[in-house]
């Protein structure tokens, strides 16, 4: 059995946003109700794949277990709109990337018994560098992108939780079949139904096997830096926002999907 992730709910913001520097995540508890949580899980389930989104509709008859993993969420149905800006988690992505930082992705990801383990890897390495000159205290990379994980379940083994290597974002590198950092082997997260784990692109990291009878929940929410392009697809133009959602959007969520004020390059 791989050991629990230490899990510290710092109070202040400036803990948190460290934490991200240090140790490449920072852990919110609480961050939904249970009754908050079973509402959302509850329009996940409603949501149809477009394979023109890049959509996955895994099934078990196909693939051997259910991957639903549908992008722009919040374009689906108003419901998501408020995580793009959930209390406790935005401030965090703002610290992080500036008051004009955007959402650059939102998912919602179904994946049932069945699913095999993912290979340890790195959403996104931005700069590639020796781990000497990271680990300087003169020197502070920014953070371009990070990722917010809502967990809608309670976490078990059985369940597959996410894996992370403490400290791997300053590997300077993706982890290419590398399974320990530093002596740091691989650690679970370990929460509950309602709990955030926001993270930064670099960490090594990776889902694990779905041994359990029960579907997990996820939704992830990607932040970047405004100069970091947003992923919706699809492309060439061809997406294309819902209007009545963006009615009910509220100046920071339309910014978040990308109403920017004039700045360089515009």
């Amino acid at each position: 059995m791989v050991d629990p992730l230490p899990l510290v709910a710092y109070d202040t913001l400036a803990e948190q946003t460290e934490a991200l520097y240090r140790d490449g995540y920072a852990y919110l508890p609480g961050v939904l109700t249970s009754d908050q949580v079973a509402i959302l899980r509850d329009h996940m389930d409603t949501l149809t794949p477009i394979s023109e989104s890049f959509d996955k509709n895994g099934r078990p008859e196909d693939v051997g277990f259910i991957n639903k993993h549908i992008n722009n969420a919040f374009n689906r149905h108003a419901h998501f709109l408020q995580f793009l800006d959930r209390p406790g988690v935005i401030e965090i992505a703002e610290a992080i990337h500036g008051d004009d930082c955007h959402c650059i992705g939102m998912t919602a990801w179904m994946t049932g018994p069945g699913r095999p383990d993912q290979n340890l890897h790195t959403d996104w390495l931005p700069l590639s560098l020796p781990a000497d000159i990271l680990e300087d205290s003169r020197v502070r990379i920014p953070i371009f992108i990070t990722t917010a994980h809502f967990y809608l379940d309670d976490i078990t083994e059985a369940l597959g939780p996410t894996n992370f290597i403490p400290g791997s974002h300053l590997s300077g590198r993706s982890p290419d079949g590398d399974t320990t950092w530093r002596g740091q082997t691989e650690k679970s997260i370990m929460c509950n139904a309602g709990d955030v784990v926001i993270f930064r692109s670099e960490v090594w990291h990776r889902g694990t096997a779905n041994t359990s009878d029960k579907t997990r929940y996820l939704l992830q929410v990607h932040y970047a830096k405004r100069m970091i392009t947003q992923k919706y697809p699809p492309y060439l133009n061809r997406f294309q926002f819902d209007p009545e959602i963006l009615e009910q959007a509220t100046p920071r969520q339309r910014r978040l999907m990308g109403d920017h004020k004039s700045s360089n390059y515009d």
